[in-house]
């Protein structure tokens, strides 16, 4: 299904019960809605309605001129939100997603029942060479070039080896994203800084990392967790960034335990 939100048109995917509350899934750079098939059945099963979408310039919604912004990736969530009729929702993002989400927490707590923030960080340490140079390789030689190395980030050596049809599923999500979306989603990553920001933040929420991850490592989940009050971390052992589908399992159990703590009982 598709929306025209914000200039652009995002594609998502319905689940579940229509009178459940809705948890809302957002993917990281260079993944898309696919990534969380292993949570949607858990859920569903659990009464919840799932709205998963890809971010502007991954999976099946087209990429918009870059460079983006956190802002217009969060107003993309908002208007997604307010095309489907919802007041509120369970909000979930994994990296990329988990930045929507702070944002989210931070100018939109009206809208949101809880927070599940997952391998993310409020401020990336990157340097400009660094961006640069991935940047350049992309450019060059397209996202794909960026493959095997994001791969070895997002799983575990372990991982890699024994989940090989995630691996190739994940691999083909990052084939599947343009260089103006890559390029749009980084402009948004660079110019990041929340770390003042989440200090707002008093919506019920969650912060998951896995103790290997490389791309968003646990002390930068340490911190969301000392800026946020509200909040509770969990760190997953064995896994990396990935790590609801690489422990989606231990993911899965922590994710409906919290949920169900800040789910309103049915009359």
């Amino acid at each position: 299904m598709k929306a025209q939100i914000n200039n652009t048109s995002l594609h998502y995917l319905l689940d579940g019960p229509s009178d459940g509350e809705t948890v809302m899934l957002s993917n990281s750079l260079g993944a898309d809605a696919g990534m969380w098939k292993y949570q949607v059945e858990a859920l569903v099963k659990a009464g919840y309605r799932v709205v998963r979408y890809d971010n502007r310039g991954h999976g099946m919604s087209p990429a918009t001129p870059p460079p983006y912004s956190l802002e217009i990736l969060t107003g993309d969530a908002v208007g997604l939100m307010d095309h489907l009729g919802l007041e509120k929702v369970h909000f979930c993002g994994l990296s990329l997603g988990g930045m929507v989400g702070q944002m989210l927490g931070a100018h939109h707590p009206e809208r949101l029942f809880s927070l599940t923030l997952c391998a993310t960080a409020s401020f990336m340490t990157l340097t400009d060479a660094e961006w640069e140079e991935r940047m350049e390789v992309a450019r060059r030689h397209g996202v794909s070039a960026l493959a095997d190395a994001t791969l070895e980030r997002w799983f575990t050596t372990a991982g890699r080896t024994r989940l090989l049809e995630d691996v190739e599923e994940t691999k083909k999500s990052i084939l599947g994203t343009s260089f103006e979306g890559y390029a749009g989603c980084i402009a948004a990553l660079r110019a990041m800084d929340l770390r003042e920001a989440i200090g707002r933040i008093s919506t019920p929420t969650l912060i998951i990392v896995g103790d290997q991850d490389e791309a968003t490592p646990v002390d930068a989940s340490e911190f969301i967790h000392s800026r946020i009050a509200s909040s509770s971390l969990v760190v997953i052992p064995e896994a990396a960034h990935l790590l609801n589908i690489e422990r989606r399992e231990i993911f899965n159990e922590h994710l409906l335990a919290f949920l169900a703590k800040n789910t309103v009982p049915s009359p």
